[in-house]
This record gives structure tokens, C-alpha cells and sequence, in this order.
């Protein structure tokens, strides 16, 4: 299994000046209204930050200007600390891109003329959809494409991080590149097949830099949220002036102001965009590229995962594990008739037969000079060699006994048969193998399930996730790997039809529904998903199907996909539990200050025993301001997410955030009160 963790490209700091000094000048850049009316909680707080800065000199109200002009301050700070978190989280996006834009620029293209042994060299820019570029070696590809012709080593690691090169050729699942990657053996053709500023690398650089991101469903309803509280106290500060007046006193504008300020949820609306954009930060770094937010966040509450068997619960190799003969053929003999008819067979099952042969029987055999080798191909599903009068095949049970149908009715096709079924039953696959029209027997090539596999499918169950293993096999196969691997079900012989039919029947059930895909027969499937990850290395129609592309092209990161929406899910759902308590504990500090001259049976409520009005109220708009920084690294890294089911889950968050939301405020409010009455700031 890939190591996906090796891939991840180093995570920076996030307090380098090189980050946090650009953010600085972006959070001023940020008090332009247009940009901060789409933060309505923090626009309210500008706009009385403004207010009060309107009206510093204003006299009359028993408050000292030093004391209004350390409010006003903290209340520009709280504006600004918001603008801030955002800022660095769109900053750590940037530096990427900066890079990605550094890339495209150095893209040119070897464009093909008519007769295809001619071209001109242009700009990458100017490619259109259809054009034919020549790539040799150490050549950038120009655009993203499809290799029409040749076969070449790519170096990917550009986008995906990783060194190790991969093969591109025409056909099959493997013609898709992409721009900006490096061809490092060979040449290829490549057929444009995106308009300039559409491709994969564009989206790259919009995406990190979040140009096109928007906000999910779940943003909303939280935004929303938040400008309903907004609104609530908005009128519940504007009635406090009557009840002063009814008691035969009055509020100050600035005191009204704090109160204000303190009610609304200002911590969660200061770091509410920052956490969705470190979000989608957080998937760009684990070179997985999300189409949109709506992605990460269904991700995170995933029902069901479709994983596909080949390549992701096992190695995607099979390998020649055992001989077994039939017919009264010996070991030996059949090991003997298998390496012949795989010694050209160059895919990894062929390679393995040789190797087994070999190590068995210590079988050195070259290929005959006069051999013939039999390609194999989808009709006949045969292979094999023919060298003088002898004629060697190997290929599928069926397909062997009609190619020799004498042998079909024969004691040894029996005994194959039920060899066959021991095979499938025991989650391998068959391969017979006849000479001369006599059967010898079986290899057994055995799936091989990844190391750890089964502990990471118990992390989904834990998740309260079911997992469904997609595959090809016949059912006993299939449910033999699906045993071995841990998985909750599986689907076998699975069809593009079966697995679009599996997908709209789970969600027809009100399950959110999760899979990956390579190739075009998953495009529909990948399409209908709620979470759709396709290949890079895929088909161009994969990768167009999905809302979401690996560009390890590694399946078994689905998993880690899961984890990342889900901790998006759980830091903004933290950090808002968090935001409450923390209100809750404010209007201990500030609401008995405001009216205790008024009504003295309040100083019961200063639990606190903060010093004065004065002191109470500053110190809890400090407090107010302060707290955003100190939870923007939380923000930004995200909230650590354990796999348990959710009444334990939403318990524990209770426990830490909203505990921790309740208590800070005190302890924190408290040593500011000691030092601003110390210092004599109130």
C-alpha cells in the first residue's frame, strides 16, 4: 500500500513571517465593507467599533476618554484578529499556488502539424481542445490530455508530491496527464483535451488561492445561526436604555456597546471562514483536489464506502501461489507447462508463475527458438506458446475446456472443476493450464489483502460506517477476500449498472453514499455518489464524474478523505460549542457590572469578584478580543478526530469544549481584571 503519509508535502509553520506578515496587511485590507459584510457578525462589530470611534469625544456619560479609547481599540482589534485568522488560512493556500503558478508559466507546447512528423513551438496557452503535442523526454506536458501514442515515465511529483515515476500510455486506464508534470524516459502524443485556463492545474491554483470556494450548506445554516443571535440581542441591547431609565439612571453608548459586543457570538464568526478554507487546505495538502466544500463536508458524514477490490483491499497483483495437478500429471510436469506459456507473458500473474516454477522445481528452461507465443486476448481469454508439434495454453477454466473440447466430459475436467471451486472458495483464482489438448491442472493465484487493512476498516465500523467491497470475482471469491479483508458486504461480478443500482438504492434509504474509480465504466457511479474520488491516473472521464481527484491515485485514501470531513465537521462544531459556553460566561462579567449602580442586589452575580464596572467591562471585551488569535492555530490544524460512535463523540465535546468554553472565560477574564486594575487601566 502506498505510504500516503510520505507524500504529504511538509505542513509550514503557521506563524513564519512569511505568512503571517502578508496576513497582517490582508486583515486591514479586509475592513473594506464589501469584503466584510459577507462576515455579518464581524461587519456589526466594525460598524460599532466605528461607532464608538465617532464618538470618543463625547462627554457626559461618567466614563473617562482613556477608558472609551481602550474599548474603542479592543473593538477594532476583535474586527481585526478576524480578519486575520481568515487571511493566514487563505495565506498558507497562496504560497502553493504560488509555486503551481510558477510551473504553468514555464509550459510550453511542441505542437503537431498536419503530417504529424512536423511541429511548431507555442505557448501551452494557446492550445485548443484537439490539438496533438509531442512530449520527449524532459519535456513538461503542456496540458492536460490523453496519450494517443508511445508510452513514457512521468514524473508527477510537481502535483502529487511523489518522486516515484509512473507509465503513461496510450489506451486503458493509464493515457490520462496532466500539466506541469515531466516527461523523464521515452516520448508520447497527447491529444489536448481541456481549453486553456481549464485544466487540472488551473483548478489547483483557484482552488488553494480560494477563489472558487463557497460556502457549504452547512456554513450557511451556521451563518445564519449566528445573524439570528445577532439579531436577537441587537434588540435585547436596544430595550437595556429603558430599563435604566425606568430605574431612574442611564447606560452609557459604550457600555451598551461592550454589552453588545460580548452577547454576540464573535469568536465562531471571526474563525467560521477560516476553519472551511483550512479545511479544503487540508485536503489540497494531502494531494487530494475537492471540486467544492459540499464535498469535505459530505465526506465527513459518510454512511456507506464502496471500495473497489483490486488496488485497494488488495495489493492489485495476483500471484502464482501453488500447483495443482489433475490427470494423473505431476506437480513438476504442470509447473514446467505453466512457465513455457508464461515466460512472455510480462503481467505481474505471468511474472509470478516463472517465479514459483523456478523456486519449486528449480525449473531454468529457456523459451525454444522456434516458439510461438499466443497472446492472450478479452474473447478467447487464452494464452500460451506452440513450438514444434506441442501446443502449451493457459488461461480461464471455461475458456480452456472449450478450446480442448474433447476433454470437457474426462475424469480430469471433473477433478479440475472441483480443484476450481476449492480455489474460489478459498478467495484465489484459478488458472488451467492443458498440452496437446490434455489438462494438467490449476495455478492458484491468490488476492493478496494489504498489511493493516482489516484494523483500518474496524476505524470506519467505529465511525459507524459500513463498508462494501466492489469487485469482478465470482461470489465465492469474493466473499472469501471480503472475510479475509474485514468488510461488512460486498458486491460480486459488479457491473457499472450494479454498482450505479447499489449507489441509488443506498441513498434511496437516506444513506450518504462514498466511492472511488479509475476508469470510464465508473464514471456514472462515481457521478451519483455523494463522495465520488476518482484517479488521476485515471480516465479523463473519471476524473471528470468525481467531485473529488487523488492525485497520489491512491484508492485506500478514501479512508483518510472520510477523516478529513469529518474533523472539518468536528472543529466547527467545537469551536461553536466553545463560542457559546465562553458567551455564557461573558455576561457573568459584564451584565451585574452594567447594572449593579443600579440595582446593588446584582453584586450578588459578580461570582467573579471582578473589581470594578469599569474593570469588569474591559476586561471582558479583552477577553473577547484575544481569544480569536489564541484559537486560530486550533482552527487552522483542526480539531484531532477519534473514531467512536456519536453519543460518545458529542459527550466528549461537550466535556472539552463546552467545559473548556465555560472555564477559560472565568480564569482568563479574572488575571485580566488583576491586571488591568494593577496597572490602572480602569
Amino acid at each position: 500500500m502506498p505510504n500516503t503519509q510520505s507524500q504529504k508535502p511538509p505542513t509550514k509553520s503557521l506563524f513564519t513571517a512569511d505568512l503571517v506578515l502578508p496576513a497582517i496587511r490582508a486583515s486591514f485590507v479586509k475592513l473594506n465593507p464589501r469584503e466584510l459584510v459577507r462576515n455579518p457578525v464581524m461587519f456589526v462589530t466594525a460598524c460599532v467599533a466605528l461607532l464608538l470611534t465617532v464618538l470618543i469625544n463625547v462627554g457626559g456619560d461618567g466614563l473617562s476618554l482613556g477608558f472609551k479609547l481602550q474599548l474603542v481599540v479592543w473593538l477594532w482589534l476583535t474586527v481585526l484578529f478576524g480578519t486575520f485568522a481568515e487571511a493566514l488560512a487563505e495565506g498558507r493556500g497562496k504560497a502553493q499556488a504560488a509555486s503551481l503558478r510558477a510551473a504553468k508559466a514555464e509550459l510550453t507546447a511542441k505542437r503537431l502539424k498536419g503530417d504529424g512528423r512536423q511541429w511548431d513551438d507555442v505557448p501551452a496557452s494557446q492550445l485548443k481542445i484537439g490539438d496533438v503535442v509531442l512530449v520527449e523526454t524532459n519535456d513538461l506536458i503542456p496540458s492536460d490530455g490523453e496519450v494517443v501514442s508511445g508510452v513514457a515515465s512521468v514524473n508527477e511529483a510537481a502535483i502529487t508530491g511523489e518522486s516515484a515515476p509512473v507509465i503513461r500510455e496510450a489506451g486503458g486506464d493509464r493515457s490520462a496527464v496532466t500539466a506541469g508534470t515531466r516527461v523523464i524516459s521515452d516520448e508520447i502524443r497527447v491529444r489536448v483535451t481541456v481549453e486553456p485556463g481549464k485544466g487540472f492545474l488551473d483548478r489547483m491554483i483557484a482552488l488553494v488561492e480560494g477563489a472558487e470556494r463557497q460556502k457549504t450548506p452547512n456554513e450557511i445554516a451556521l451563518t445564519l445561526l449566528l445573524v439570528g443571535l445577532t439579531i436577537i440581542f441587537l434588540i435585547a441591547v436596544a430595550t437595556v436604555p429603558a430599563f435604566a431609565i425606568y430605574a431612574g439612571g442611564s447606560i452609557p453608548v459604550a457600555i451598551l456597546a461592550a454589552l453588545l459586543i460580548t452577547l454576540i457570538p464573535t469568536t465562531i464568526a471571526a474563525l467560521l471562514s477560516a476553519i472551511g478554507i483550512a479545511g479544503m487546505d487540508r485536503l489540497v495538502r494531502f494531494n487530494v483536489l475537492a471540486k467544492s466544500g459540499r464535498a469535505v463536508e459530505a465526506a465527513g458524514d459518510i454512511d456507506v464506502l464502496l471500495l473497489d477490490k483490486t488496488g485497494t483491499i488488495t495489493i492489485g497483483d495476483r500471484q502464482a501461489s501453488e500447483f495443482r495437478a489433475v490427470g494423473g500429471a505431476s506437480e513438476a510436469e504442470l509447473a514446467e507447462a505453466a512457465l513455457l506459456a508464461s515466460l512472455a507473458d510480462e503481467t505481474p500473474e505471468g511474472r509470478s508463475v516463472v517465479v514459483l516454477a523456478r523456486e519449486r522445481f528449480d525449473l531454468q528452461r529457456p523459451m525454444p527458438a522456434d516458439a510461438e507465443v499466443i497472446p492472450f486476448t478479452a474473447q478467447t481469454r487464452v494464452s500460451g506458446v506452440r513450438f514444434g508439434t506441442t501446443l502449451i495454453q493457459k488461461g480461464a477454466v471455461d475458456s480452456i475446456l472449450r478450446a480442448n473440447e474433447g476433454s470437457g466430459a474426462t475424469a480430469a475436467a471433473t477433478e479440475l472443476r472441483r480443484i476450481t471451486d476449492e480455489i474460489a472458495r478459498a478467495g484465489g483464482t484459478p488458472l488451467a493450464v492443458a498440452k496437446d489438448g490434455r489438462l494438467l491442472g490449476a495455478i492458484f493465484l491468490k488476492d493478496v489483502v494489504k498489511a493493516g487493512i482489516r484494523e483500518r476498516f474496524g476505524e470506519l465500523r467505529a465511525m459507524g460506517i459500513r463498508t462494501v467491497m466492489i469487485t469482478g470475482d465470482n461470489p465465492l471469491t469474493a466473499a472469501a477476500i471480503a472475510a479475509e479483508a474485514g468488510v461488512d458486504d460486498f458486491l460480486a461480478q459488479a457491473t457499472p449498472e450494479d454498482k450505479l443500482a447499489l449507489i441509488r438504492r443506498e441513498q434511496q434509504g437516506g444513506k450518504l453514499v462514498a466511492m472511488c474509480g479509475d476508469g470510464t465504466n465508473d464514471a456514472p457511479a462515481l457521478a451519483q455518489a455523494d463522495v465520488g474520488v476518482a484517479m488521476n491516473t485515471g480516465t479523463q472521464a473519471a476524473r471528470e464524474a468525481g467531485n473529488m481527484v487523488d492525485l497520489d491515485s491512491d484508492p485506500t485514501k478514501l479512508i483518510e478523505v472520510v477523516g478529513l470531513g469529518k474533523q472539518l465537521l468536528m472543529t466547527r462544531g467545537s469551536l461553536t460549542t466553545f463560542s457559546v459556553a465562553n458567551d455564557v460566561a461573558k455576561y457573568f462579567a459584564i451584565i451585574p457590572a452594567m447594572f449593579v449602580a443600579l440595582y446593588p442586589g446584582l453584586g450578588v452575580l459578580n461570582v467573579m469578584g471582578l473589581a470594578t464596572p469599569q474593570s469588569a467591562i474591559l476586561s471582558a471585551i479583552i477577553f473577547n478580543a484575544v481569544i480569536i488569535p489564541l484559537l486560530v492555530p486550533l482552527a487552522l490544524k483542526g480539531v484531532a478526530y477519534r473514531p467512536m460512535a456519536a453519543g460518545p463523540l458529542l459527550a466528549r465535546n461537550l466535556a472539552v469544549y463546552g467545559l473548556g468554553g465555560l472555564v477559560a472565560p472565568f480564569v482568563g477574564i479574572k488575571i485580566i481584571d488583576l491586571l488591568v486594575g494593577g496597572l490602572g487601566l480602569a
